[in-house]
């Protein structure tokens, strides 16, 4: 039986960052790779007045058009009071997909993505309204699911033990990158030269400026780097967050204005760009569900100190130097260790494109698809 899957494409159409890359990818490898499998349809809640990405505008989709906040409450309520009222909202289909933290009640068989449980680990990095719902919801949605996908096995450890669901009922899938955009560009090209004339040798940090990504302990292992006579910037991609005005007066506190450049959100053609020119990559966040920029930094080529927290280090295997995120000294050290010592460098770079190189959205397509099939 090829099942008709609806999957929730809310994520690509309102976020930039790691869930819209998820639903856009996904949904793009499933209807690309596995129609003969499947059959696709997306749905998502019209509140932004955003449409689908380009590369999702041929699949049947439908929306809805409410309100956010209306939206999520609305779910919430379906599954507290146990009736799928959301559901004559939705085409026909076997199966429903929630790609983030949200499931309605449904009259078919669901399928839940979790990619993180950060608002229990890190409650001070979430609204108290948005931890207030997920403290609320997730329990539910997690036991009212009929499968859940972890993106990481981490991910998986954190829905276990904090809602008690079997073990069997969650399936790791790990995220993929875009194995033909990520890959080492020219040094010389026009991008690479203007990157190198502006920011010099940098240290490169890729991610929503938020405080759990922990750019202070980067910027203090710059000022210990360059203490040392070293001569780094840190060059911070990505867009804004929250809470983050108190690394700008943390970057002043450090005399570090000239050595801390702000590149906000990058396109994403350009990114390669930027990693293959950095001397490293720096991921010392406190915690993480995935962890895109580690396994598109080693795909181009660019040597990663990552920290060793949550699922880190299970994404940079033996090709990262791992280091506690909250010890800048010890970051400052890693980042020397990469710089003095070529062939460590070479090992890093040679290992870390062989395992970049194994996270595909087909694999991950593939294996959602036998989940899918799996509920039948």
């Amino acid at each position: 039986m090829r099942p008709k899957v609806i999957l929730d494409a809310g994520p690509a159409v309102h976020q930039a960052a790691g869930l819209g890359r998820y639903a856009t990818e996904l949904a793009t490898a499933l209807w690309r790779g596995e129609s003969n499998r499947t059959e696709l349809a997306l749905f998502y809640n019209d509140h932004s007045g955003h449409r689908l990405p380009a590369a999702l505008t041929n699949v049947p989709s439908s929306r809805l058009p409410m309100g956010q906040y209306r939206w999520r409450l609305s779910a919430l309520a379906s599954q507290v009071v146990r009736r799928p009222n959301l559901q004559r909202h939705l085409p026909p289909g076997d199966i429903y997909h929630a790609t983030e933290h949200l499931l309605p009640r449904m009259a078919r068989r669901t399928v839940l993505t979790v990619h993180d449980l950060i608002f229990r680990h890190l409650p001070e990095t979430h609204t108290w309204r948005n931890r207030a719902f997920l403290a609320t919801a997730m329990p539910i949605f997690a036991r009212r699911a009929d499968a859940i996908i972890a993106v990481s096995e981490q991910t998986k450890r954190d829905v276990v033990t904090a809602y008690g669901v079997p073990a069997a009922k969650v399936e790791v899938i790990p995220e993929g990158i875009d194995q033909d955009l990520f890959q080492p560009v020219c040094t010389g090209c026009d991008l690479s030269r203007t990157l190198q004339q502006r920011h010099g040798d940098y240290l490169l940090m890729v991610g929503t400026l938020e405080p759990r990504k922990n750019h202070a302990a980067a910027a203090r292992a710059l000022a210990i780097l360059n203490q040392r006579g070293r001569s780094l910037n840190l060059v911070v991609v990505g867009g804004s967050g929250w809470k983050f005005s108190p690394f700008h007066k943390l970057v002043e506190e450090l005399n570090l204005g000239t050595r801390v450049h702000f590149a906000g959100r990058v396109p994403d053609a350009e990114l390669p760009t930027y990693y293959t020119n950095a001397r490293v990559l720096l991921q010392p966040s406190l915690y993480e569900g995935f962890g895109f920029p580690i396994l598109e930094a080693m795909g181009c080529a660019t040597p990663v100190v990552s920290s060793n927290r949550s699922s880190l280090p299970e994404l940079a295997g033996d090709c990262a130097l791992l280091v506690d995120p909250t010890e800048p000294a010890a970051i400052a050290h890693a980042v020397e260790q990469v710089l003095d010592q070529p062939r460590l460098r070479s090992e890093m770079i040679r290992g870390g494109r062989k395992r970049a190189a194994t996270f595909t959205w087909a694999e991950a397509a593939r294996r959602t698809v036998d989940i899918y099939l799996s509920l039948l």
